[in-house]
């Protein structure tokens, strides 16, 4: 049997959703790195019993590993080092050496801010360096140290690591957490898994199941594969793992859904819309300049999210009021006066506008109805019209109905976008 793990992310705040969870995937992904079964994961709040109540569970179900991250501070409820500590059946013990670390990470930091008492500081550190007996102790990247602590003598439990919460330190130290012998040991017995990513845009998720089906009826082991499907961006995503001995049976399966979806299946590879976008700009050497108004900017910000996009994005309008589209996009007040700003006309214009505004070879305009409010019968609640153009090249203007809310909306037209972009550049 592979080695399982769990995650229990702890955290009133972010189990109330006040901060989005970005460390307990971050994790399963390198657990999946190193041939590790990820079986659960757990948000608690900074509540001692509920954390025990975690990893009681988690140590019921027989997993060979469990992370913590957060509760590592210096103040009264960051507790995880002494629960795990207990759970382990390990005293807490305070490490002199630890402390005055700590304590010299700290004092550079205290000239910021001269009128805090010093011992209040001293007891934080110490607090901070208290650690169960036995555990390896992670060095800090910020103030706080991780711990890696082995099973208890009296009874079969599993390896706890033990990380803070703040991603710019958990993942590095994550990475040192990994070389130690504590956890190597614990992962023994891992598996290697291969894992593959196919994308498609335009098909709902339920043809998948289908897909599926019809892959089994050809005689493809399914069985010997795990195929998990979302619906993530308006994009279905398809993620096969499976071990190395089973690479005929997902090729076989990649087939199936290629023969089946090959008009909607944009990325074989795991590449995503905004990486194949980013590099035909770079292989064409073109820019890319946008107008927007209910996007609001996301889709440059979208287009800015990837490193080194300043080789081809130039720059962006949003023009959300329509004498705001005239002045800075040279939208015709005319053109909106007779077809309305929500209009096949005024996103073609609002990308020419930003073509030529930019100075860039590719313009985007979008524009629509993200609601609640504003809808028509004629012009509903999620009509969005978006234009690509390129020069001499007829545009690319699409209108899309999308459900959902008005972040759904406003998201989902950035997709849509990306798309038109990819397919104008592939064609061009």
């Amino acid at each position: 049997m592979s080695t399982r793990a769990g995650i229990v992310v702890t955290g009133t705040e972010v189990l109330t959703g006040r901060v989005s969870d970005r460390n307990g995937p971050w994790l399963a992904e390198r657990l999946r790195e190193l041939g590790v079964d990820l079986a659960y994961t757990a948000i608690v709040g900074d509540r001692p019993e509920d954390m025990r109540a975690a990893l009681a569970f988690m140590a019921e179900q027989g997993l060979d590993v469990v992370v913590t991250s957060g509760g590592l501070g210096p103040t009264a409820d960051d507790l995880t080092a002494e629960v795990v500590g207990g759970f382990q059946e390990r005293p807490m013990e305070l490490d002199e050496a630890l402390s005055g670390r700590i304590a010299a990470i700290v004092a550079p930091l205290m000239k910021r801010w001269p009128n805090i008492d010093p011992e209040a500081i001293a007891r934080a550190n110490r607090k901070q360096a208290t650690v169960p007996r036995g555990a390896t102790v992670l060095e800090p990247v910020g103030t706080a140290p991780g711990l890696v602590v082995g099973p208890p003598q009296s009874r079969r439990g599993p390896t706890i690591v033990v990380l803070p919460g703040p991603p710019r330190e958990l993942q590095p130290m994550w990475q040192t957490a990994a070389q130690t012998d504590a956890l190597r040991a614990a992962l023994r017995d891992a598996t290697v898994y291969e894992q593959r990513t196919m994308r498609l845009f335009g098909i709902p998720e339920s043809e998948i199941a289908e897909t599926l089906r019809v892959a089994e009826r050809e005689g493809v082991e399914l069985g010997r594969i795990e195929v998990t499907t979302c619906l993530k961006r308006g994009e279905v995503e398809i993620v096969a793992r499976y071990e190395p001995d089973a690479a005929e049976v997902y090729a076989a399966f990649a087939a199936v859904v290629e023969s089946r979806h090959a008009d909607t299946l944009f990325s074989e590879d795991g590449s995503t819309v905004d990486q194949q976008v980013a590099a035909l700009l770079r292989e064409r050497s073109w820019t890319i300049a946008t107008a927007e108004s209910c996007t609001g900017g996301l889709l440059a910000a979208r287009l800015t999210e990837l490193p080194g996009s300043s080789d081809y994005v130039r720059g962006a309008i949003v023009a959300y009021a329509n004498e705001v589209k005239v002045a800075l996009a040279d939208v015709s007040l005319e053109l909106i006066e007779t077809h309305g700003a929500v209009s096949s006309q005024v996103a073609e214009a609002l990308a020419r506008g930003a073509r030529a505004r930019a100075g860039a070879d590719v313009g985007v305009g979008i524009t629509g109805v993200a609601g609640p409010g504003g809808g028509s019968e004629e012009k509903p609640v999620g009509l969005v019209w978006i234009s690509v153009v390129l020069e001499e090249q007829e545009p690319i203007t699409r209108s899309v109905n999308l459900p959902g809310g008005r972040a759904d909306v406003r998201d989902r037209s950035t997709t849509v976008a990306m798309h038109l972009v990819r397919r104008a550049l592939a064609d061009a």
